[in-house]
């Protein structure tokens, strides 16, 4: 059998690194695997850490990825090695996953007619703030009810979820990922892929532990580009969004609607109502869970909504004006 090809994009990983690739080793006991460490440029230990683990581990090889980019970091490991697997499974280095999870996924790639496997991803936080963002992103306030949130026992077959393998051949036919994507790469790839004929199983036998940001103003970066992200895939392939996704387009829309409020209170009545539903619905986890501090979800959500809506909307203007 051909090894798996393994790449875990990485910058500025140096707490995670090593720990992450010495689970993989030590939990992987049947099959090959090639685990390329591609680094965009870090400023702290992650490249010297990766060329020791390089040193050590003869399936270990480092990569410099002068892209930057996740999505750039991924292309270059399947063009440098990609003839030497047929597997492609990508790993993020700040993320924890569950001892035999490539093992599962070659498992279902060698029982499903699927060009990709993908995974649910379950958010948990270490802080109080990112607890109340897990408990937000996990939520159908935070996902809008979002497949690859929850995949159930069985698996299913879905139009998009969190990467985690994918056929070699099949990457290379669509080109691969999209290099000019900062964000939303992997929904864009997705958009080729089942234009490709290419179909998606959410397994339902392994998944992944996402740790979200740490500050509000972390979260409102990443979701505002996200929004930039979703703008673009839209626009580049012309398809239509789903109504989960055009919702929270409407929150930065009504933002700018509430600046009348001083001309007549009514035009605020869109937003005021938008912030009461995430604020009674933070409460109502609290609740759920007895647990006081998961009622900052409400506002987590807010946040989400409001980075994601102004991000969309950027994205659209950038695009009518040409500097997109």
């Amino acid at each position: 059998m051909k090894p798996v090809l393994v790449v875990i994009p990485c910058l500025n990983e140096e707490a995670h690194l090593a720990p992450l690739v010495t689970h993989v080793l030590a939990t992987n006991t049947t099959l090959p695997l090639h685990i390329v460490i591609v680094d965009g440029g870090s400023t702290d230990r992650t490249v010297s850490i990766a060329q020791e683990l390089a040193q050590t581990h003869p399936c270990v090889t480092y990569l410099h990825n002068p892209k930057r980019l996740q999505s750039a970091a991924v292309n270059l490991a399947v063009a440098t090695y990609g003839d030497e697997a047929d597997l492609l499974v990508r790993i993020d280095a700040h993320a924890d996953y569950p001892a035999g999870y490539i093992q599962a996924l070659v498992l279902e790639a060698q029982t499903r007619p699927a060009a990709s496997v993908v995974v649910a991803m379950d958010t948990q936080g270490i802080t109080p703030f990112q607890r109340a963002v897990a408990a937000a992103q996990n939520s159908k306030l935070g996902n809008g009810g979002s497949a690859h949130r929850n995949a159930g026992s069985e698996g299913k077959w879905v139009d998009h979820g969190h990467h985690a393998l994918m056929r070699i051949e099949t990457f290379r036919a669509i080109s691969g990922y999209d290099e000019t994507f900062s964000h939303n790469e992997d929904a864009e790839l997705d958009t080729r892929l089942r234009a490709h004929g290419g179909t998606i199983w959410l397994t339902g036998k392994t998944s992944l532990v996402y740790y979200p940001r740490a500050t509000a103003s972390g979260l409102f970066k990443q979701y505002m580009n996200y929004g930039k992200g979703r703008i673009r895939t839209i626009l580049k392939h012309k398809s239509k969004p789903k109504l989960r996704q055009m919702l929270p387009v409407a929150v930065f829309p009504a933002f700018l609607l509430a600046l009348l409020a001083p001309v007549c209170i009514v035009f605020a009545l869109p937003f005021v109502l938008w912030a009461a539903l995430c604020c009674t619905y933070g409460l109502h986890l609290a609740q759920k869970s007895h647990n006081r501090e998961l009622a900052a979800s409400g506002p987590a959500a807010m946040v989400m909504h409001f980075a994601w809506s102004l991000g969309f909307w950027r994205g659209l203007l950038a695009h009518l004006l040409g500097k997109s």
